[in-house]
């Protein structure tokens, strides 16, 4: 095969690569705005808010009150702002909602209230407090489970954009090795072998008459 050959056939190889690269690279960042789009969307709708600053000062030392100081580290940063983003979702379903559950009568684990209730005496006071323990903790871990799911896509959102990004700039940098192999094949004679230069041709045996 002559050099010239294949670089042309190596070449080609390469723009095939290209288009995949940038095909990929367009799938990749499409995904990532339709996921934030998507999160944005159905944040929106819940209305949720992080606490005031006024009100984030108010943190109490014991970690028991409505806003606490181990709270703050996380929740400061986005005092007052509505939850609209993975990051404020995951804030505040970890270091919010999960917080008040957890200083709850068992440890504000559903499955433990439930079972509690289930062994209470119907229509005892205890029964009715479990009652209605169990539609609070309910609530509270369904929207941070909600908010969970939230940040999670927002994540595979961040993943495809980091894609996105390697595969434009392998793109970028195999169509340039492409456009050095086609300006390199313009440059070589038709009858150089692929080896020649190497000294590794090996010549054809002269057939005997």
């Amino acid at each position: 095969m002559s050099r010239k050959v294949f670089d042309k056939l190596t070449s080609l190889g390469g723009v095939a690569l290209v288009v995949v690269l940038l095909v990929a690279g367009g799938l990749l960042a499409w995904g990532h705005s339709y996921t934030n789009s998507s999160v944005r969307n159905q944040l929106v709708g819940q209305q949720i808010y992080f606490p005031t600053a006024a009100v984030l000062k108010t943190a109490t030392r014991n970690n028991t009150g409505e806003i606490q100081a181990r709270m703050l580290p996380y929740l400061d940063q986005y005092a007052g702002q509505q939850v609209l983003t993975g990051a404020q979702a995951e804030a505040y379903a970890d270091h919010f909602i999960a917080y008040h559950l957890a200083v709850m009568p068992y440890g504000g684990v559903y499955s433990k209230v439930s079972g509690a209730l289930m062994a209470a005496k119907p229509g005892s006071a205890n029964a009715a407090s479990l009652a209605t323990l169990q539609d609070t903790v309910f609530k509270g871990t369904t929207l941070r489970g909600l908010l969970l799911e939230a940040y999670g896509f927002s994540k595979i959102g961040s993943i495809m954009l980091f894609g996105a990004i390697a595969s434009f700039i392998g793109a970028a940098i195999l169509a340039l090795l492409v456009a050095l192999g086609f300006s390199h094949a313009s440059r070589t004679a038709e009858e150089e072998k692929l080896f020649a230069r190497a000294g590794l041709l090996v010549e054809e045996p002269t057939p005997v008459a």
